[in-house]
């Protein structure tokens, strides 16, 4: 679970992790109330997703008449398809230099990893690209701690100011406690910075694992303040296995692997899915029919690949599923569908015999995806 910016800057205060002084606010009225910040002030959209900075939705007040007016403009704004419902107001810092630092699972090692890098405030994928010496990577056995010896050869590797050594140290060591034993998959601040206030998080990018659910009471409370989509909730309700992305593509398929190929494809001709929406082995009719109307409820989708390999699951019993769920509907999108495997041919005489002009059937996987990129154009 993805945690908006003042959610992660809340668990700082459980492990000592210094980060600028703030209040968030869910309207202008709120700005009215006395929260004890000294101006300049930090306005700062909270949303889910990179580049609110570049998309106006990060701006520096130096009076209240500033900050009621960036304020205004901020909250409502659209950034990427996410609107903008609060607000985090912060001191502004005094910034000397500007550092990243993160810790995630490094599945393939089944290590932990840190990485931290001088070049701050910078997408840290373009670093990793284009100077991947400015980037230090450091495992760390799960079964081991991080040690003082191993941070401070990191802090020199990636030629931090060695002046705030001591400093550096302890919130690099307090982040990983918060990784840890907070149950995280991530943890990212970028940028950690020296400040005329010493070193301090400005950022906060931290996502939970929710299997650890159980450990954490807390899980819970900060899973309220997170909206859920509208095609996420329905999914969850009819107690399909969905994940909301950015692209248009709306992908049903059997079986995570097979899927996740589906996405690969896609994105092999120039497109990008809209979600990932897995129905399971033993998907029947009621099943495909549930999953259509999920993706109804997303006005992202433009297109549909449905994308079945018959091995548990029954090729004529999706066919049957797609029929019910498209008679005489009038979609809203192209259905490309690829059936394969058990009683696939059966399942493509019921298609064929229930024609429908947004329902197009193709014999391969590139073929479907091609057509469901262009949109049936």
């Amino acid at each position: 679970m993805d945690l908006f910016e003042y959610q992660g800057k809340s668990l700082y205060g459980n492990y000592d992790i210094a980060h600028p002084k703030s209040f968030l606010a869910c309207n202008t009225e709120d700005l009215e109330k006395d929260f004890n910040l000294d101006y300049p002030v930090v306005v700062k959209a909270q949303v889910q997703v990179g580049g609110r900075g570049k998309a106006g939705g990060i701006k520096l007040a130096s009076t209240h008449e500033e900050l009621d007016l960036f304020s205004n403009e901020i909250l409502g704004m659209d950034i990427k398809g996410h609107k903008v419902e609060k607000i985090l107001i912060e001191e502004a810092s005094e910034i000397k230099e500007e550092y990243y630092l993160s810790f995630t699972l490094d599945r393939s090692e089944k290590k932990y990893l840190m990485m931290l890098s001088a070049k701050g405030g910078m997408d840290i994928e373009a670093v990793a690209e284009e100077n991947p010496d400015d980037l230090t990577m450091v495992h760390i056995n799960p079964a081991e701690t991080l040690t003082d010896e191993v941070i401070k050869k990191a802090i020199h590797n990636s030629n931090l100011n060695m002046m705030y050594e001591n400093e550096l140290l302890k919130i690099i060591q307090s982040l990983f406690r918060l990784f840890v034993e907070g149950d995280c998959d991530l943890v990212e601040v970028n940028p950690l910075a020296i400040t005329s206030n010493g070193v301090m998080a400005l950022d906060s990018k931290v996502s939970l694992d929710m299997n650890a659910k159980y450990r954490h009471e807390e899980f819970d409370e900060i899973e309220k303040d997170i909206p859920i989509p509208p095609s996420e909730k329905s999914a969850k309700e009819k107690g399909l296995n969905f994940i909301k992305l950015d692209g248009s593509v709306g992908i049903i398929g059997n079986g995570a692997g097979l899927v996740m190929s589906t996405l690969d494809v896609v994105a092999a001709y120039g497109g990008s899915a809209a979600n990932f929406l897995d129905i399971g082995g033993g998907a029947k009719a009621e099943t495909v029919s549930a999953a259509l109307d999920v993706l109804e409820t997303d006005k992202s989708v433009t297109s549909v690949f449905i994308n079945i390999f018959g091995g548990i699951t029954r090729c004529d019993l999706v066919a049957q599923g797609i029929v019910e769920a498209t008679k005489g509907k009038d979609l809203k999108w192209p259905i490309v569908i690829r059936l394969d495997g058990t009683n696939a041919i059966e399942g493509l005489e019921i298609l064929r015999a229930n024609p429908n002009e947004k329902i197009f059937i193709t014999e391969t996987m590139n073929q479907a995806a091609e057509l469901a990129v262009k949109g049936i154009n």
